[in-house]
């Protein structure tokens, strides 16, 4: 019966995805995090290697490569877009993003970013334009959480930028 079920979605499966347009979704995921403690907002971008390969192509230099061949000027280009396209609202006032540094997972790039000296937190303002330049699909989902409240929204060509109040 095992056997049975394997041939079946080994037939059906190709005749399905045939006649399927090939379509791709293009998304990024930043997750920011509010300690106390440490009296920051941790930030994690994830973005999927070959687009951001592309835009960084398509604008700086067409040999970037961020992960076989990747060059200082490379990583500086990846950090340049970034903080080009990211801008974040801490309680009224632009933050300064402290870029950390990136590591490669497979086929996505976790880019980590601080905001530092975050007293209280009352209100979070987001801009992501990561990816918007290259593709009219591109949604950017930020997730942020805080010790009492998860919340999330997104974000895309026809809304770049949303707000979050905690109080």
């Amino acid at each position: 019966m095992k056997y049975l079920k394997i041939a079946i979605l080994a037939i059906v499966f190709p005749l399905m995805t045939a006649s399927a347009p090939a379509h791709k979704f293009y998304v990024s995921t930043t997750n920011m995090e509010y300690v106390p403690k440490k009296e920051s907002i941790q930030i994690i971008t994830k973005i999927f290697i070959d687009d951001i390969e592309k835009v960084l192509q398509q604008r700086y230099n067409p040999s970037i490569s961020i992960t076989t061949k990747e060059t200082q000027n490379d990583i500086e280009y990846l950090k340049k877009y970034i903080l080009q396209k990211l801008n974040v609202k801490v309680n009224g006032k632009p933050a300064k993003l402290n870029y950390i540094g990136r590591e490669y997972d497979i086929d996505i790039v976790n880019v980590y970013i601080e905001i530092s000296g975050v007293k209280e937190l009352h209100s979070v303002e987001v801009k992501n334009e990561v990816l918007m330049d290259l593709f009219d699909e591109q949604q950017n989902i930020i997730h942020i959480k805080t010790p009492e409240n998860r919340r999330s929204f997104i974000l895309d060509s026809h809304n770049i930028k949303d707000m979050l109040n905690f109080n």
